[in-house]
């Protein structure tokens, strides 16, 4: 006698093989062949992780999950409102898109049975993404560099904002020095433990340079796989990661990069055809609670009873070597991307123009928002603001004081505008010159052209 579960893949064959009117009315199958959500979904990542910065300098209180322990909570304190603080949530979303737009096309490829056209696009997309990577991050870098000499950032460093005043750096002893400063902050940037004084954001890079790497070397080993025991095999690499993953240098960065491989699998398979009907169903409750993980908070946990709860869980049946702050936001991300992945419905809403256009500039959002928070929105926010006394732990510091609402009403939409001209003017303008560098090097380094691309030989 058929089980449940084969009764219910036959009939989503049949779904899927005579699909309805109403099925090719919506264009289920359109709209499952279209990956341009990965570019609306990268730009609210991006927006959110500028949110969360902005919420570490002048909200920082939506970062606990209630006022004291089993306390009263804010709406902002609760799961899904508290997104705007979740930094490293986004962070994770970053790198599971990662996944899953660096390996699809090789997969596709493999799919195929065009196995050294695959390897060749990942040994290229993976060329392309370390210059893509670096190239606009040392320019960041150097245009806060500059900044901070002028001495631009004083009145963040004076001022009340937690996020502005621990990232704003002082000015270096003299030029000679500040150049020292800046070579060490770029090397810095792409070692272990990364740190970079002049843009503080740029920590996540090395992970996301990190993961291309591993999704070169985990598809290198598996391309010539069948499509099942490929999957299962990076499953395998993907439950192994929880407990490696920590030991080079943070614990999200392989789990989430094998789930993006994954779902590009998933992306090439009939399965979201299949379930695709369903995704007014299911869609809605796994959006709920990947947000919900997402929400789970960096620390206190167990003062509200959501978190307490998820803490109590984590103990249960969070992996070896699990990051207490990282395991729930990483299993969020993951479960968000999913559900993204087998609903149309979710990919026509995040593939709307305003969104691409959001992704289109999202690494220059990301690169760029903490800079200018750190200049222009210190300028506008303190402009008539004067030193005032303040203690904190028992020093006593001359700070500049948060403005009142009134304030954050009349500067927040200017500063957005004059913020989100400059990253389309970066992403329109700057970004095509770092894409001409990387072709040059590229035809250069792969030896195209008409060079020849033998080592000269000795003849005695």
């Amino acid at each position: 006698m058929p089980s449940a579960l084969s009764m219910l893949n036959t009939y989503l064959e049949k779904a899927a093989i005579h699909p309805t009117p109403s099925d090719n009315n919506n264009g289920y199958r359109k709209a499952l062949q279209d990956t341009s959500w990965a570019d609306g979904l990268r730009g609210i990542a991006a927006l959110f992780v500028m949110f969360s910065h902005m919420t570490m300098a002048f909200a920082r209180w939506i970062v606990i999950p209630s006022y004291g322990k089993n306390g009263p909570a804010h709406l902002m304190q609760r799961p899904g409102f508290r997104l705007v603080a979740q930094g490293a949530a986004w962070v994770a979303v970053f790198i599971v898109l990662s996944g899953f737009v660096n390996s699809l096309k090789a997969l596709k490829l493999a799919r195929a049975g065009h196995i050294e056209p695959a390897l060749s696009n990942l040994a290229t997309s993976s060329f392309r993404r370390s210059f893509r990577l670096v190239l606009p991050a040392t320019a960041a870098t150097i245009l806060s560099w500059f900044i901070t000499q002028t001495g631009a950032y004083d009145t963040a460093k004076k001022s009340d904002a937690y996020w502005l005043y621990t990232t704003s750096p002082n000015p270096s002893s003299s030029w000679g020095t500040a150049v020292e400063d800046l070579v060490h902050a770029i090397r810095t940037t792409w070692t272990y433990n990364p740190e970079n004084p002049y843009d503080q954001p740029q920590w996540a890079l090395l992970y996301l340079l990190q993961g291309s790497m591993f999704v070169f070397a985990a598809l290198l080993v598996t391309i010539n796989l069948a499509p099942r025991w490929r999957i299962m095999t990076i499953m395998l690499l993907y439950f192994w990661s929880w407990n490696w993953g920590i030991k080079l240098g943070d614990p999200m960065v392989g789990a989430n990069v094998f789930t993006g491989i994954i779902l590009a699998e998933l992306n090439h398979s009939e399965y979201p055809l299949r379930f695709a009907r369903f995704s007014p169903l299911f869609a809605p409750p796994l959006v709920a609670c990947a947000l919900a993980f997402m929400s789970f908070p960096s620390q206190f946990q167990d003062w509200a009873p959501w978190s307490a709860l998820l803490l109590r869980w984590y103990w249960r049946i969070a992996p070896q070597n699990a990051e207490l702050m990282r395991f729930w936001p990483t299993l969020g991300a993951q479960i968000l991307t999913f559900t993204v992945v087998m609903s149309p419905h979710l990919r026509r809403a995040l593939s709307h123009r305003w969104l691409l256009w959001l992704g289109k500039i999202s690494f220059p959002l990301y690169l760029l928002h903490g800079s200018f928070m750190r200049s222009i929105l210190t300028w506008l926010l303190f402009a008539r603001s004067k030193l005032t006394e303040m203690e904190e732990e028992g020093h006593k510091y001359m700070r500049y004081p948060l403005p009142g609402a009134p304030t954050f009403l009349v500067v927040m939409p200017i500063f957005m505008l004059i913020l989100l001209t400059a990253t389309h003017f970066w992403a329109t303008k700057v970004e095509p010159h770092f894409g001409t560098i990387t072709k040059t090097a590229e035809e250069v380094m792969f030896q195209r052209g008409d060079k020849n691309p033998t080592l000269p030989v000795r003849r005695d």
